[in-house]
């Protein structure tokens, strides 16, 4: 009943939230910020992370979380590095929850535990995403069903959020149908599940071969109940096409790196990198207006969906500089939810 409640819950603040994103364009939707950027972790794909950085202290998460709150932000997800080597995490989230905004949180789920979990539940998340990457664990990701198993069951048991497993399909992955294998793991427990495409260092698209276009075709059958089905561009990513969109990363969409600074995404990282205290709703028109010439070929998923909801208003025209990095990493693509979810927010 408890679980119930708090989906109910949530999926209100959900729908409120895409109320105000469809009655006003003056305030990002969802924000991506780094509290961690250290990991324990280092799989090969990656180019979010490093072995030495400190956490951000906990006053400067609060004055950075205590500004999106008066740009008008919706959705706050905490990402890294890994995220639950931050000492005071759940204080963040409790900030987040403070000011009315839903809380993300991405993790490789290795330090997760039953305590662990319930304390996230006192927190207050309302979301939790863990990446998965093969069945077993190879010289690429040590992320593997194998070793994860027993923190699903764990999260099963004990979290009162909703939980989205995201597994990996494309250049790099030794089994494609590891992905297949891992989604419907999620779907049998009660999990939603994504699957992302390896991409390299400017979020541009790495086309698929055949065998990974059929696993992608196969994770969408599996997913013909969620909501993103209704993504044309997942399609056209698989098929290595174009697409033709309106990004708004820099306006509804924002990562907030662990220096406080502003980007487009995770693999624009150097544009406009604008100190967050000082962005501004000039900012955000701006963005909003600005045509981002690494658009066409992307696949970063977090910036399509939450662009989405303005896909049909203000056509961009102004120009955009960008600034590209050759490192590969990976954003989700495809949801799955079972039959009885209650709710479904991917990052």
């Amino acid at each position: 009943m408890k679980r119930r409640l708090r989906a109910a819950g949530r999926t209100l603040r959900e729908i409120k939230m895409i109320a105000k994103g469809l009655l006003s364009t003056d305030h990002p939707v969802q924000v991506h910020i780094i509290p961690m950027r250290r990991c324990n972790l280092s799989c090969a794909y990656c180019n979010e992370y490093d072995d030495f950085s400190a956490p951000v202290p906990i006053e400067e998460m609060y004055r950075r979380i205590d500004k999106l709150a008066a740009l008008g932000t919706t959705l706050v997800t905490i990402s890294g590095g890994e995220t639950l080597l931050h000492p005071q995490l759940d204080d963040i989230i409790r900030r987040i929850r403070s000011h009315g905004m839903l809380s993300g949180l991405i993790t490789n789920g290795y330090l997760l535990t039953p305590q662990r979990i319930q304390q996230l539940n006192d927190a207050g998340l309302d979301h939790l995403q863990i990446s998965i990457d093969n069945v077993q664990p190879d010289d690429v990701s040590m992320k593997s069903l194998k070793v994860l198993d027993k923190k699903l069951q764990w999260l099963k048991e004990y979290a009162e959020f909703h939980v989205n497993i995201n597994s990996v399909i494309g250049a790099g992955v030794k089994n494609q149908w590891d992905a297949v294998t891992i989604g419907k793991r999620a779907v049998e427990i009660g999990f939603t599940s994504t699957v992302g495409i390896i991409h390299d260092g400017s979020g541009q698209l790495r086309p698929l071969t055949e065998e990974a276009q059929q696993v992608f075709r196969e994770m969408k059958r599996l997913g013909k109940r969620s909501y993103a089905r209704f993504n044309d561009f997942q399609n056209n990513i698989a098929q290595g096409k174009p697409n033709r969109w309106r990004c708004r990363a820099g306006s509804r969409y924002l990562y907030v790196c662990e220096d406080g600074l502003v980007h487009y995404c995770s693999q624009q990282r150097g544009y406009p990198a604008i100190p967050l205290a000082d962005y501004t709703l000039a900012d955000i028109r701006r963005e909003f207006l600005t045509e981002k010439s690494c658009a066409p070929n992307c696949t970063i998923s977090c910036v399509h969906q939450t662009s989405l909801v303005d896909f049909w208003r203000a056509p961009q025209g102004l120009d955009s500089h960008k600034v590209f990095r050759p490192a590969p990493a990976v954003s989700e693509l495809v949801q799955i939810q079972p039959q009885n979810e209650e709710s479904v927010m991917a990052d």
